[in-house]
């Protein structure tokens, strides 16, 4: 983003444009997805909207997840796929904590519109920390799913 304000609006009219164009020409089957770092951007929300995706990825660990309520208050139409641990920390996170922070997710998202995924990136850490911590990323995911499915069986 251009660091002057009144720059802002021709910058992203040039660049959801310039989006667009490239998936103009897929096929309606196929899922549009970006990933944006640095998830400050309550201003442009509605332009981010307008980029016509399906599924956006975002770094929201080290916020909070703040940017959750954003999505919610606005009732954000696309998919999201929101951080769920920092990957510049070498801590490797439990999958009790991965599933405590994804109820916490659950509680501002639709949980039919959300996607468990790390926040920006791994190639800060080193292969064996970033495949405990996805490993653990998965089985977290997958035992709320089970949660959730056993919760509407009943």
């Amino acid at each position: 983003m251009p660091i002057r304000k009144k720059e802002w609006n021709d910058y992203l009219n040039w660049a959801i444009r310039a989006f667009r164009l490239t998936h103009a020409k897929v096929k309606t089957e196929t899922q549009i997805h970006t990933h944006m770092c640095y998830s400050e951007f309550s201003d442009i929300i509605k332009e981010i909207e307008s980029m016509d995706i399906d599924v956006i990825s975002i770094e929201a660990a080290r916020s909070d997840f703040s940017i959750l309520d954003l999505f919610k208050e606005i009732n954000f139409k696309p998919e999201v796929g929101p951080g769920i641990y920092d990957i510049h920390s070498p801590r490797v996170p439990s999958q009790k904590e991965l599933e405590e922070l994804i109820e916490i997710m659950i509680k501002k998202l639709d949980i039919n519109k959300l996607w468990i995924n790390p926040d920006c990136g791994l190639k800060t850490r080193e292969n064996e920390e970033a495949k405990l911590s996805l490993i653990n990323m998965v089985n977290a995911a997958k035992a709320i799913r089970m949660r959730v499915k056993s919760t509407l069986n009943n």
